[in-house]
């Protein structure tokens, strides 16, 4: 399923739903990419500094992939409701 996310808490939401789909725990996921528990807490709660690789990394684990689309015309709540 395709999911839109145009803000860093929308894509930790994202990572978080795909994360407990799988099955995995924060601290299974940082550790599989190398990464701290309180690292991919801060991913999933979208906070500034996060560093590109790492959400690629996580991304990856996961199974996920980012896809650059020219933007839509949705409007802000018809967003919200996808998460």
């Amino acid at each position: 399923m395709m999911q839109s996310a145009r803000t860093a808490k929308q894509i930790g939401a994202v990572i978080r739903r795909a994360r407990r789909n799988a099955g995995m725990s924060q601290t299974a996921l940082g550790a599989k990419i190398g990464m701290r528990q309180a690292t991919i807490s801060k991913l999933e709660r979208g906070e500034p500094a996060t560093q590109l690789v790492t959400l690629l990394d996580a991304l990856s684990a996961l199974g996920l992939e980012i896809i650059i689309d020219k933007r839509g015309r949705v409007v802000a709540k018809d967003l919200e409701d996808l998460f």
